[in-house]
């Protein structure tokens, strides 16, 4: 599964700052680097009046729009989709996630702290799975902590945990966003029964990536 890391604080701490910084440092590193941001009172991203809003107040499930160098788009869901899914869907080509909030996820936490704006952190507990904090007054804590001028030795120490000598496996399959074991020669036969399929259809072309998205009975969004 590709590393994903939670930013977290209290508000106006600086959480967004330091992800300006490490999003860079990690990609002079020569990684590719997703950000995502949780917003849990919702969130608006398309404008009253343009034709991609026109779709939605239609009835489209899903818009998108689409450029020469980029491509966004809007879905419906039911519910919240987990971190864990919204990643496999949507970020297949990143080596590491950063996640802008999600504090009260499992996942690995840097917690940007600030005396002056709350008493305490909010990763107090074994459970919180905190990795590392970003202060320049940090609170006695039991994780390497990083002054706001010391970004790039944060970067440093996600690449050694999480990042160098990780293994990319040829092949991953994950059932509603969760993913399934494979043993080594399960992904070859994978891979070699996919590929000597689709190689016999027409418009194949040597790839980098295959993806295959199989709709099983159920709920479409999930």
């Amino acid at each position: 599964m590709i590393p994903i890391i939670c930013i977290v604080g209290s508000a106006n701490v600086g959480k967004t700052t330091v992800l300006e910084q490490l999003i860079p440092a990690l990609k002079r590193r020569g990684y590719r680097v997703g950000a995502l941001k949780h917003d849990v009172h919702g969130f608006e991203m398309d404008h009253q009046g343009k034709d991609t809003w026109k779709h939605k107040r239609a009835g489209a499930d899903t818009i998108a729009i689409a450029g020469p160098t980029q491509v966004a788009s809007i879905r419906s869901t039911a519910a919240e989709m987990p971190i864990e899914e919204t990643v496999a869907r949507y970020f297949w080509s990143e080596r590491i996630v950063l996640a802008e909030g999600y504090k009260r996820s499992h996942f690995p936490k840097i917690e940007v702290f600030r005396a002056e704006l709350a008493a305490e952190p909010l990763c107090t507990e074994p459970g919180d799975n905190l990795i590392a904090m970003v202060s320049d007054d940090p609170p006695p804590v039991e994780v390497p902590c990083y002054g706001f001028q010391q970004i790039d030795e944060l970067a440093a120490l996600l690449e050694e945990r999480y990042l160098k000598e990780r293994k990319q496996h040829p092949v991953e399959v994950r059932l509603d966003g969760k993913k399934l074991p494979l043993k080594g020669f399960v992904q070859d036969i994978i891979q070699g029964a996919l590929r000597g399929m689709l190689s016999s259809l027409r418009g194949w072309k040597e790839p980098n990536r295959i993806t295959v998205e199989i709709q099983c009975d159920g709920d479409p969004d999930r």
